[in-house]
């Protein structure tokens, strides 16, 4: 199992180093680099855009903004954080951008602050999915920050604090996301797996 989390740790420092790489090639305006980075990051922005907009010709969109951001201010890479993080900040930038285009920005409610020992974990919460359907239907009925969260959290594998840089909010509040997303989820599958049975 080291040896796993040490090669897998490497794997993931070559894939920063290559995309540090690729984005201070792309501040020379070299668009082999351009076309490289896209081709390693477009399907994890699109598939970010995409469970926030809920459609694929705007996420589409989005995807190419953020990229000619991305071409527009890869100079401005400092390397503080991943490129996947930079680059999914730029994109959470952009869906607000749309929602407000729209005039449909997602209002923002949360309790102070939650922590419980007994919150669901995420395997609790997966457990109970017997089908991608069923999962699918439940992530759907979560509300648009909530989907976001767990879209970062469980499907790009990002920690909380990448999580909080990228939707500029406090660890506390992600945290507090996470929590309520997960019981909302496990309501939802319990219930439909109850309807089943």
């Amino acid at each position: 199992l080291g040896v796993t989390i040490t090669a897998m740790s490497k794997a993931e420092a070559a894939v920063t180093n290559d995309a540090a790489a690729l984005l201070a090639r792309m501040a020379t305006r070299d668009e082999s680099a351009l076309r490289e980075f896209y081709r390693q990051f477009h399907g994890q922005v699109y598939a970010f855009a995409l469970k926030r907009l809920r459609d694929p010709a705007d996420a589409a969109d989005v995807l190419n903004e953020v990229m000619l951001e991305v071409w527009r201010s890869a100079g401005r890479f400092e390397g503080r954080s991943r490129a996947l993080t930079w680059v999914l900040g730029i994109a959470h930038h952009k869906t607000v951008d749309h929602f407000r285009r729209r005039k449909n920005h997602p209002q923002d409610e949360l309790d102070a602050e939650m922590e419980d020992e007994n919150s669901p974990t995420a395997f609790d919460v997966y457990a109970g999915a017997e089908n991608a359907s069923l999962l699918r239907r439940c992530l759907d009925g979560l509300s648009e920050m909530h989907r976001q969260i767990m879209h970062l959290a469980y499907f790009e594998d990002l920690s909380c604090e990448e999580i909080s840089e990228i939707s500029e909010c406090p660890v506390g509040t992600v945290k507090t996301r996470m929590f309520y997303a997960r019981r909302l989820l496990k309501r939802c599958l319990g219930a439909l797996a109850e309807a089943a049975g």
